[in-house]
């Protein structure tokens, strides 16, 4: 079995020839260690490893880890990854640094009104269901302007980016044709807020896809930590 420090050479050196593969500058791609459902101890290896970006799907167990590190680790940043429920906004803007995962304008306004005072303006993206699918997260493409029009008018909030979740595809053909619509729209985007840097797809089955798209981060766990355990979720 590998370390995590041996995976993350792999994944490095992955991200390192996609990019090279299409021309880009592999620095023009940030790596998200994925943590949800690891024990600290494996978020520990991963930081000694020279990891120190996290993203987190699940409120409680995200700040919990959040607490643990924040006294030895202060430099850690935390990324919320995950479905927002508009009852759970509190503690999402009371302890992480980004939210990859805004769809709608409650959760948005919730979030801004909720982040304490001597905190950053707390980093956002909108998540766009790429895929249509009902069963999935994320605003609509006819939405996403309206919606960073509304983001704006928040004081407490700083619109950064887009991020999806596409439907999973082996097919690498078939990957680059699920991205393809979001990367014109964060170009499209970008070319009049030059606050947009952040373009969040990609995971540990399509991230060389996701960099020929044009990703600036991809978003990995498995790859890293190994398969994840559910068995004590509730």
């Amino acid at each position: 079995m590998c370390s995590i420090k041996q995976n993350l050479e792999q994944v490095t050196s992955q991200i390192d020839s996609a990019a090279q593969k299409c021309g880009r500058d592999a620095f023009g791609v940030q790596l998200l260690a994925v943590s949800k459902t690891k024990p600290i101890e494996a978020i520990a290896e991963a930081i000694q490893a020279g990891l120190r970006q996290f993203g987190e799907n699940y409120v409680q167990e995200g700040v919990e880890k959040i607490a643990h590190f924040k006294e030895t680790q202060p430099d850690l940043e935390w990324h919320f990854i995950g479905p927002i429920q508009s009852n759970k906004t509190k503690p999402i803007a009371e302890n992480f640094d980004w939210v990859h995962s805004i769809d709608r304008n409650k959760v948005a306004r919730r979030l801004s009104e909720q982040r304490p005072a001597d905190m950053k303006p707390l980093q956002v993206l909108i998540q766009i269901n790429t895929s249509g699918e009902t069963s999935k997260s994320g605003a609509g493409f006819e939405d996403v302007k309206a919606l960073a029009a509304e983001i704006d008018a928040l004081p407490n909030l700083t619109l950064r980016g887009l991020m999806c979740i596409p439907q999973p595809e082996d097919d690498h053909q078939k990957q680059l044709e699920a991205f393809a619509p979001l990367s014109a729209l964060y170009e499209e985007m970008k070319a009049s807020r030059p606050e947009f840097d952040t373009l969040s797809m990609g995971m540990s089955g399509d991230m060389d896809a996701a960099i020929a798209s044009g990703s600036t981060m991809v978003r990995i766990g498995t790859a890293i930590f190994g398969a994840r355990d559910y068995s004590n979720r509730q």
